[in-house]
């Protein structure tokens, strides 16, 4: 297992649970600047209080869209994605409807991605989460590619909400579908910097994962021996 440095700019830190409080938002906030993570991913609804506690440092905000079943309307989704990003939020991870693409709506699928597009505007990340551990192989490469047309600049593995999170296996899959001109999130499971290594190992130039700290903790106190 190779090296990876500054796996630190590789990591979302990530609170998703609907029990989060501000305080708790806030403490997140603050290991994210200590650690100097990529983002930090939250609900919708902590878009403009991340924007202020993360205000002047490096660390971008990241607001999830749709989270975490995907199955709302799509102007729902859009929405939400250009209020959040209003608020401050300079990332976005949407959840795509999991229901169109498993029901060969592909038409609804791709509008439902481009309105999340559109709503973000230029200069905005979008992530497209695909849930994988509800798809086949074939329909993770379906959303990878539309996503791909959307313009979108990551597809993601998983909400970690679902029945499984990020594999190895999935990673790659989604990295050979796309190439070098996207992104790819590994979210879900990721609990060791043991994980974080194979999921990049793999294709993954972006982590979700509420273990950054650990992660960090774990990696420093490796370095010291």
């Amino acid at each position: 297992m190779k090296e990876i440095t500054a796996i630190n700019t590789y990591i979302d830190h990530t609170l998703l649970k609907p029990q989060a409080t501000r305080e708790q938002i806030a403490a997140v906030c603050e290991e994210a600047k200590t650690y100097k993570f990529a983002s930090v991913c939250a609900n919708s609804c902590w878009a403009s209080s991340c924007a202020a506690y993360l205000k002047g440092s490096s660390v971008k905000v990241c607001s999830v869209i749709g989270f975490p079943l995907g199955a709302m309307q799509s102007e729902s989704k859009a929405f939400e994605a250009k209020r959040c990003v209003a608020d401050g939020a300079q990332e976005v991870d949407m959840v795509i409807n999991i229901g169109m693409l498993k029901g060969q709506d592909l038409e609804g699928f791709e509008k439902d991605i481009r309105l999340v597009r559109e709503a973000c505007g230029a200069g905005i990340v979008l992530k497209v989460i695909i849930e994988t551990c509800l798809l086949t192989n074939e329909e993770k490469v379906t959303a990878c590619e539309i996503a791909k047309k959307c313009g979108a600049d990551f597809v993601k593995t998983s909400t970690g909400f679902s029945t499984g999170g990020a594999t190895v296996e999935d990673v790659a899959l989604m990295r050979k579908t796309v190439g070098n001109q996207m992104g790819v999130k590994a979210a879900g499971g990721i609990r060791s910097y043991e994980d974080a290594v194979r999921v990049v190992e793999a294709g993954a130039n972006r982590i979700g994962a509420s273990s950054g700290v650990s992660i960090m903790k774990r990696l420093r106190s490796d370095e010291s021996e």
